[in-house]
């Protein structure tokens, strides 16, 4: 009796000694993640003269200071900074939208639907996960300029309906949370099939969707390369655009004023990221469930 309580202590302790080290592991890895957001916040009250001696752990003064300069450095970027927060949004907003819609409703047929085609299909979608965006981008930019839709937001908007790695996500979540005979008892019901989409399908794929959104939404927020090379016009700048403008050879540096710009830009992403935050575990675990 006495050695199995000893046993027992001594597989008590290894547990509690488990918990401590996992503990103290996320614990490092959050700090790690949490400072370069903190750093940025804290340059954003500093003058350029502070930020370039190295890192500032200590808030300063300059907060307000720094945005005033910022507002009036917009003249030489060519838009001011709320323009470009506005011209982000109508960006992201339908992106967002269409990438997770249309990529849910890929997956959905690629999981309901019984065709010769199919497994060639998912292939296709697979292999062009593969082909980085730079090297389509030129062929890109002349077809955009052959329809007359260059130096406009559609080029941003409209290929988002095409999304494999969404789509790969939702199939993935789909074959194991989407059951096939809740639509064929639908279908039995005289139910359509874009109602039985809509109605049904949609509902059950709320965690899956929610947490794509965020990343969708991240990345259309962030994106530099593409606007950088469908947008010339100054005053169609997004966000990303501005700040990046802040820091051209036109205009002298100040790191103040980038900061503060980075700042805005990150701030939309986490209350985003905030209000959908609770999806990504949801989605994430129930995706990985199987029958």
């Amino acid at each position: 009796m006495a050695k199995t309580t000893g046993v027992e202590e001594s597989y008590s302790a290894k547990i509690k000694a488990t918990k401590i080290f996992r503990t103290v592991i996320c614990v490092i890895l959050c700090i790690i993640s949490i400072f370069p957001f903190y750093t940025m916040i804290v340059n954003a009250t500093h003058t350029s003269a502070v930020i370039e001696r190295g890192i500032q752990i200590i808030p300063g003064g300059q907060l307000f200071k720094n945005i005033s300069g910022l507002l009036e450095r917009t003249k030489d970027v060519g838009t001011n900074v709320w323009e470009a927060l506005l011209h982000s949004c109508m960006i992201a907003a339908p992106a967002t939208i269409l990438q997770v819609y249309f990529a849910t409703f890929t997956a959905y047929g690629l999981t309901v639907y019984q065709f010769k085609l199919r497994n060639l299909a998912w292939s296709f979608i697979m292999a062009i996960m593969m082909i980085p965006a730079q090297v389509s981008i030129i062929g890109f930019m002349n077809f955009m300029m052959k329809i007359n839709l260059y130096d406009t937001y559609w080029p941003l908007i409209i290929p988002a309906m095409a999304a494999p790695s969404t789509v790969y996500f939702m199939k993935q979540y789909m074959t194991s949370a989407l059951s096939v005979e809740i639509i064929e008892a639908a279908r039995i019901d005289g139910s359509g099939e874009f109602a039985t989409f809509n109605k049904i399908a949609l509902p059950l794929m709320k965690p899956a969707m929610a947490t794509q959104a965020i990343f969708a939404f991240i990345a259309s927020w962030n994106n530099l390369y593409t606007p950088s090379m469908m947008i010339t016009n100054n005053r169609k700048y997004t966000l990303p655009m501005f700040v990046q403008g802040l820091r051209s050879d036109v205009i002298r540096t100040d790191y103040g004023f980038v900061y503060v710009g980075l700042t805005l830009t990150v701030l939309p992403l986490l209350i985003v990221y905030f209000a959908f935050s609770k999806y990504i575990i949801a989605g994430v675990a129930l995706g990985g469930v199987k029958e």
